[in-house]
């Protein structure tokens, strides 16, 4: 395998990087353009020189601040000059959350500071903070059984460990833990909710998130702890004497709007015929938003670009930098401005999962048996990837509305080994970002874009077959 990567990276390097067609058309010319697209993508900076300017020039970009109106007039800038064509904003309205100063510490039995940080969304306390006497439940389910009215005036905290796995699938089944835990806290009474980060690594630095308030539970300040910091605290509550926790947090929501910047590199036979992929402008604020989700961009605009091949493609090729994951607001948006095109969308993929090696493509029900499919199998093969027998069915957090509605929807799986190590968390900074996955994760991507974009491939799910008559 790295004799393969390393001859074909210096095979790309002797060419131009829109190279122009052979004399001669070989015998399967869809086939020979994807793999010169992948090729290329192997030694193409693109990707890596995006996202060394995004956090360099940009920087942390809550959506709905100042720093994303900055996000917004970088990625118009970054796409013109990379010579996308229609580039421009859309807007729609966010709510703006912003964090405040913040604090926790153990008051009793011993005084000790706590590394937090707040919930995405979460209000803040009382300007004086709160302290009260904290319950710690070793497990969410644990929280779940406690009665209601049991933690009437106290600060309920969660510290179940996030499981590591190559495909992320631990981050989903821990998700409830941040998104929901405050909710069900203040239905028994809750004054404030912690909880252990949703994290892998063992760094005392904690990892933030969007929080979802339910309509029907009073909305209680709430915050991550470091993983350090919850094992901390599972050791105190080990002791049987009772914690007092003081809680300071000074966040604040504002109307706003934010943005998602798209453009295009137009088809020269159905232009209205449009692939979309893309990865998200937002970041939270803690870090730099490298791999969460600079990379993301930096692999679908490079993997558009190359695909594109230095000539017009026979469809549309759309990335889109979506303006507000992180807070929910993107998806409805999106799908709302572009919910018309529907009938004319070829795919629709998102990367928002760091930028380790790709391992699978998961496309629509039944697509991989398709001939031009079967070509990109042939294709992706050499960079160690795999056409899944499953089919797709989620692509994205920015793409859900779409993909509900029908769109073809395309998702390759990553490795997410170490993502979660450092995601939503201030370690989310340019080092971590590994050039040589990356540019394979390019590589996997500009093969299918070439081939979804340079042929008539369609991969709606087939009609089913009218019954038999009797």
């Amino acid at each position: 395998m790295r004799s393969f990567l390393l001859a074909a990276a210096l095979g790309a390097l002797a060419v131009p990087a829109f190279a122009a067609a052979p004399a001669t058309a070989p015998a399967d010319p869809l086939r020979a353009g994807a793999e010169a697209a992948r090729d290329r993508a192997l030694s193409d900076p693109t990707a890596y020189d995006f996202v060394e300017s995004l956090t360099t020039d940009v920087g942390p970009r809550l959506a709905g601040t100042e720093a994303s109106v900055r996000a917004r007039d970088w990625g118009i800038a970054r796409l013109t000059a990379l010579g996308f064509k229609n580039v421009h904003a859309e807007a729609f309205p966010v709510t703006a959350w912003q964090r405040g100063a913040e604090s926790a510490e153990v008051v009793s039995p011993h005084p000790q500071k706590l590394a937090i940080l707040g919930l995405g969304g979460s209000v803040p306390t009382p300007p004086g903070g709160i302290e009260a006497e904290a319950v710690v439940f070793a497990t969410y389910n644990d929280l779940l059984a406690a009665p209601v009215g049991s933690l009437a005036g106290k600060i309920a905290i969660v510290t179940q460990p996030m499981v590591r796995t190559a495909e992320g699938s631990g981050y989903g089944a821990a998700n409830p833990i941040r998104r929901s835990g405050a909710s069900e806290a203040a239905r028994r009474g809750a004054v404030a909710y912690l909880h252990r980060s949703l994290a892998t690594g063992e760094s005392r630095l904690p990892h933030t998130g969007a929080l979802n308030y339910q309509k029907d539970a009073p909305r209680i300040p709430a915050a991550a702890l470091s993983v350090i910091d919850a094992e901390l605290l599972d050791h105190m509550a080990a002791r049987g004497q009772p914690i007092r926790i003081r809680l300071k947090l000074e966040s604040s929501e504002t109307p706003s709007q934010s943005w998602t910047v798209t453009g295009e590199i137009p088809g020269a036979v159905h232009p209205e015929q449009v692939i979309i992929v893309g990865g998200h402008l937002d970041s939270w604020d803690p870090g730099t938003g490298a791999i969460d989700d600079g990379t993301g961009m930096a692999i679908t605009v490079a993997a558009a670009r190359l695909a594109g091949g230095g000539h017009a493609p026979r469809r549309t090729l759309r990335v889109a930098l979506f303006g507000a994951e992180e807070m929910d607001f993107s998806d409805d948006a999106f799908t709302a401005a572009h919910k018309a095109e529907l009938p004319n969308i070829v795919a629709v993929g998102e990367s928002d999962e760091g930028a380790d090696r790709l391992w699978a493509l998961a496309l629509p029900k039944d697509a991989a048996k398709l001939p031009e499919m079967k070509t990109l199998a042939t294709v992706l093969a050499p960079l160690s990837i795999y056409v899944s027998p499953e089919p797709s069915r989620f692509g994205g957090s920015d793409i859900g509305g779409l993909t509900m509605a029908g769109a073809p929807t395309i998702a390759f799986h990553q490795d997410a080994s170490r993502y979660f190590d450092w995601h939503h968390s201030a370690d989310d900074t340019l080092d971590k970002v590994d050039r040589a996955q990356l540019s394979q994760n390019v590589a996997g991507w500009a093969s299918l874009l070439y081939i979804l974009a340079n042929s008539d491939v369609d991969l709606h799910p087939a009609a089913a077959p009218a019954p038999a008559k009797p």
